[in-house]
């Protein structure tokens, strides 16, 4: 009895991996959510917040202090000077603010542009918005190329008179790479040209490692006036539980984007924004101190996945590494299977990345698998003496 809309929707690879980790007992690297609470001080604000009797229904747009924390915030990293009451609204988690987007931006059979690979719910929400996807897949660094690239003549040949909406992830999951400014520029310029919006979502834009800089898209000159930024609480904070997300630009764009809120959740947690709020507000040496630490995991991760024999890829951002996994690769065997003998037979879950991209492109990543490092040192010591053991 199910519409067409969610008839091709399966379960997900995510929650299929989880299960088959529990049930043998494997070294989860597969989800990418921290096994550990963030600050404590935050789960204490929560606490307060709660026993401070907010307790009800949030203003839909979201609560007045955490707007004006995420302006602040905004003004903090970026420069940017944002009004707190007309150009940011909070949503549940950044995953609906994209959803939100998608169907506040775009007409049935208006055109949507990603880059493969994609945060999996940007396909879903074009497909249930009824919008038509355009596919511009990000290649694996070669003997040319030391990161993830693109290429021009088919980033170009996305664009058509029907494009409307363009979604980016910088820092990007599940390659890790930074967008440069020159790829944004360049984004941002055919995004213009098309009178289409350019929606960024930035999520880890606190996971940099290497002195990398990650470049707000809606900083460059003249890209206010199109571009909708989308981030969140969970990963900086590692509360992703909480689901606490926003969207901030132009005030017409965030107007859009909360005429579908208001009827998909209407309003995200009141004491876990409230909590949020104080996150936003941690001095540096904290998020110093959440990337000295991932630092050090991406790099015992990476240390023990090359002395197990696959090829590490750069990892410029967020906590996810993409690894060759060709020296382990039976013939024949695509990245799921692989994946999945990987969990059945060694105990170590980790994702096949072709659930990122369009069945056409799919086979481009067969020998490859992502794997997180958003875990505790015992469960990365635990998945290293497994990998040794391949």
């Amino acid at each position: 009895m199910e519409s067409a809309r969610v008839a091709g929707f399966g379960t997900s690879i995510f929650s299929e991996f989880s299960r088959l980790a529990v049930q043998h007992g494997a070294v989860n690297l597969g989800q990418g959510f921290p096994d550990f609470d963030g600050p404590k001080e935050i789960a204490q604000a929560a606490i307060d917040a709660i026993n401070g009797g907010v307790n009800q229904y949030a203003v839909g747009q979201g609560a007045p202090q955490l707007r004006a924390a995420i302006a602040a915030h905004a003004k903090r990293f970026y420069g940017q000077v944002l009004d707190p009451a007309t150009e940011i609204g909070v949503t549940s988690g950044a995953t609906e603010a994209i959803f939100d987007a998608v169907l506040a931006l775009t007409n049935p059979g208006d055109e949507v542009v990603l880059f493969e690979p994609f945060y999996d719910s940007y396909l879903a929400s074009v497909q249930m918005a009824h919008a038509v996807p355009r596919f511009v897949r990000l290649r694996a660094p070669d003997v040319t190329h030391a990161q993830w690239w693109l290429d021009d003549a088919e980033l170009a040949a996305a664009f058509t008179s029907k494009t409307k909406l363009v979604i980016i992830n910088t820092p990007h999951n599940p390659t890790g790479k930074l967008f440069t400014r020159a790829e944004l520029e360049r984004i941002g310029e055919l995004t213009r040209r098309a009178g289409a919006v350019l929606l960024s979502d930035e999520v880890y834009e606190h996971l940099v490692f290497d002195d990398g800089k990650h470049v707000r898209p809606a900083t460059l000159p003249g890209f206010s006036d199109f571009t909708l930024t989308v981030s969140s609480g969970g990963k900086s904070f590692s509360f992703t539980g909480w689901k606490v997300g926003w969207h901030l630009g132009r005030r017409e764009l965030v107007a859009a984007v909360q005429k579908a809120h208001q009827w998909v959740t209407f309003c995200s947690a009141a004491p876990f924004q409230a909590a949020i709020g104080k996150a936003l507000e941690l001095p540096d040496s904290y998020f110093q101190g959440f990337v000295e630490s991932y630092t050090q995991k991406r790099g015992f991760l990476s240390a023990a996945l090359t002395k197990a024999g696959f090829e590490v890829l750069p990892c410029a951002g967020t906590y996810f590494l993409m690894a060759r996994t060709d020296r382990h690769r039976k013939a024949g065997e695509d990245d799921v299977a692989f994946c999945r003998r990987l969990l059945v037979d060694h105990g170590i879950a980790a994702i096949p990345p072709s659930v990122f991209y369009s069945p056409e492109h799919a086979s481009h990543v067969h020998g490859m698998a992502r794997f997180a490092f958003c875990k505790t040192q015992p469960v990365l010591d635990a998945a290293a003496d497994r990998l040794a053991k391949l």
